[in-house]
């Protein structure tokens, strides 16, 4: 089987994919990660971007679903004023990417080895130097572990992986168009989001 692998991914086990919306404003991504560090939390990866609409940025978040309830994370993090909607993905039909970067050493005698891999694993080559090599791969995680694996006896000199990122397949999406859910409304109207203060950001 070619290590291209289907796009659609499930999650390994026991890790949860959620993806939050939240205010493109300073201090927002310490505060989420601020939150999962007291409550236990353990993340396996967090990834943040600007999203499709203009002030929202889009995290994407892998936990590990031994240290916390799914339902408490995403509970915990709409607590948090400058979250806008938490969309938990484990159970849904996902396409999943993750991107990386790896410096290899090697030599004129053993280039072409790597090369053949990297054609295997449908790898770009952005660097070549005498005695190092740098591929970049997008895909999901086993692919890029296989890659890794693979380059592992010519020598990783340098390894940077950006984390998951993640879209439901077909029309369901998990931007803020949609209105939001009449569970985190009452929510809200009962307990309210927390305020903005001075980092530590309190959620208890």
């Amino acid at each position: 089987m070619n290590p291209a692998v289907n796009a659609t991914v499930k999650n390994r086990a026991g890790h949860h994919t959620v993806v939050a919306i939240v205010e493109d404003k300073p201090g927002v991504l310490m505060r989420v990660s601020s939150l999962f560090r007291r409550r236990g939390f353990n993340i396996e990866s967090l990834t943040v971007g600007h999203s499709e609409a203009e002030g929202l940025s889009r995290m994407t978040i892998v936990v590990d679903g031994t240290s916390a309830p799914i339902e408490q994370v995403e509970k915990q993090l709409y607590k948090l004023i400058d979250v806008v909607k938490v969309t938990d993905l484990s159970n849904e039909d996902m396409v999943a990417r993750e991107l990386a970067m790896i410096k290899v050493r090697c030599n004129n005698l053993n280039r072409h080895e790597l090369l053949d891999i990297a054609n295997v694993f449908r790898a770009d080559v952005v660097d070549i130097a005498t005695n190092s090599i740098i591929l970049q791969v997008v895909g999901d995680e086993d692919k890029i572990d296989g890659l890794v694996k693979m380059c592992e006896p010519y020598g990783i000199r340098e390894l940077s992986r950006t984390g998951r990122i993640a879209m439901v397949r077909g029309a369901k999406t998990t931007t803020v168009h949609d209105p939001e859910p009449e569970r985190i409304r009452q929510f809200h109207a009962s307990q309210g989001r927390r305020v903005e203060g001075e980092l530590p950001f309190s959620s208890d």
